[in-house]
C-alpha cells in the first residue's frame, strides 16, 4: 500500500485527536509532520512529536496531505497557508470555517456527500461540528425522502470553545462547591449550572441569529445540495465537557414512519440507533463522548406538521465533529 506524508497544522485538542485517530485507524503514513506557531516537543498518547513552526521555510514541502486543526472561530492558519500549500500540490483539509461556503471548496461529510470531492482544487472543508452531527442522522433519511424543513435546537458542550472553556467550567464547579465566587471569562455569563443561548456573533445576514445558527443552515443546504430546505436553529451552550446533543424536528415531502426511519438509520454507516425509551435507552452526551458513531434516538412522529419526525442526536464534537471527519475525508481520497 502506498504511504503518505501527512502534516497536522495546529496541535491543540483537535490536532492531538487527529494524531490519535491517524494511529488508531492505521492511516498509511510515511511521515507525520506537526506544524504550529512555535517549535517544541509534544507528547500525544505516549508518542513524542517534534513541532515545526508552520511559517518556517519549506514547512509544507513534500506533504501529500495537510490537516488543518483550527477550532470554531479561530482564524489564521488555513487563511495564511491553505491555498499556498494547495497550489504546491498538497491536499489541504480544513477544520476551520474560513472556506466552508467558498464555491471552490467542497464541504464534506464522507458518509453523506463523498461525490462532492470530485473536481476539488486541493482544498476541502470540514463542516461545523453541529452540522456534521445533525447530518449523520438527516443525510441517510434525505436520500430516502426529500426534506422540506428542519428545526434544530442544540445543546453544545464547552469543549467546542477550546480548552480554556473546559478549564473554566471545571473551575466554576469547584468554586461553587467551595462556596466561592463564580467568575466568567470565556463566556459572557457563568456556564456552570447554566445554559447560554449564544454561540458566535450576531449576524446582519439574518437579524437575531448568531453565527453558529447560520452555519448550520448554510452548511446543511450546501452539503445536501438543496437550497430550498427551510432551516431554523437555536444553538445553546450547556455545562457538559464533551459531546453535542441536538433535538431535531424534520418535515419531509412524503411520509416516513418512525419504524422506516429506524431501519434506514440502523443501516447507515457511522450511526448507532439508541432508541428504547421504555427502558431509558436514548442518546446522552456521556455515551457519545469518545465514540466514533453518532447516536440517534427518541425517533417519533411530530404531530404538529405533516410528514414530520422528531429525533434526538448526540455526537462527540471533538472526534466525529472535527478530527475524525477530517481523517475520513483523507481516507476517502486515497
Amino acid at each position: 500500500m502506498k504511504s503518505y506524508k501527512v502534516g497536522i497544522v495546529g496541535i491543540g485538542a483537535v490536532g492531538s485527536e487527529m494524531v490519535k485517530i491517524l494511529r488508531q485507524r492505521k492511516f498509511p503514513i510515511e511521515e507525520l509532520r506537526v506544524l504550529a506557531r512555535r517549535e517544541r516537543d509534544e507528547e500525544i498518547a505516549g508518542e513524542v512529536l517534534h513541532v515545526t513552526p508552520a511559517d518556517a521555510p519549506n514547512a509544507f514541502d513534500g506533504l501529500d496531505f495537510a490537516l488543518f486543526a483550527g477550532t470554531e472561530g479561530s482564524k489564521g492558519a488555513s487563511q495564511t497557508h491553505g491555498w499556498k500549500a494547495a497550489e504546491q500540490g498538497v491536499v489541504c483539509i480544513d477544520n476551520g470555517d474560513d472556506f466552508r461556503m467558498d464555491d471552490r471548496v467542497p464541504l464534506i461529510v464522507p458518509e453523506v456527500n463523498p461525490d462532492a470531492l470530485s473536481g476539488h482544487q486541493n482544498l476541502i472543508a470540514n463542516p461545523n461540528c453541529s452540522t456534521i452531527i445533525a447530518l449523520m442522522a438527516l443525510g441517510p433519511l434525505y436520500k430516502e425522502r426529500k426534506i422540506k424543513r428542519i428545526i434544530a435546537s442544540t445543546y453544545q458542550s464547552v469543549s467546542g470553545s477550546g480548552q480554556a472553556a473546559v478549564d473554566e467550567l471545571d473551575g466554576q464547579v469547584r468554586a461553587w462547591a467551595a462556596g466561592e465566587d463564580v467568575t466568567a471569562k470565556v463566556y459572557p455569563h457563568p456556564i456552570a449550572f447554566n445554559t447560554i443561548p449564544h454561540i458566535g456573533g450576531l449576524k446582519e445576514e439574518l437579524p437575531g441569529y448568531y453565527s453558529e445558527e447560520l452555519k448550520m443552515r448554510n452548511e446543511m443546504r450546501k452539503i445536501l445540495g438543496d437550497d430550498d430546505i427551510q432551516v431554523c436553529c437555536t444553538c445553546v451552550r450547556v455545562p457538559t465537557f464533551y459531546s453535542h446533543a441536538e433535538s431535531i424536528n424534520v418535515e419531509f415531502e412524503d411520509d416516513l414512519s418512525p419504524d422506516e426511519a429506524r431501519e434506514i438509520l440502523q443501516g447507515a454507516a457511522g450511526v448507532t440507533v439508541a432508541d428504547d425509551p421504555a427502558n431509558a435507552v436514548y442518546p446522552m452526551p456521556l455515551d457519545g463522548e469518545g465514540a466514533d458513531d453518532v447516536l440517534v434516538g427518541r425517533i417519533r412522529r411530530d404531530e404538529t406538521a405533516p410528514n414530520s419526525l422528531a429525533l434526538f442526536v448526540v455526537g462527540d464534537n471533538i472526534r466525529k465533529g472535527a478530527a475524525l471527519n477530517t481523517v475520513q475525508i483523507a481516507e476517502a481520497m486515497i
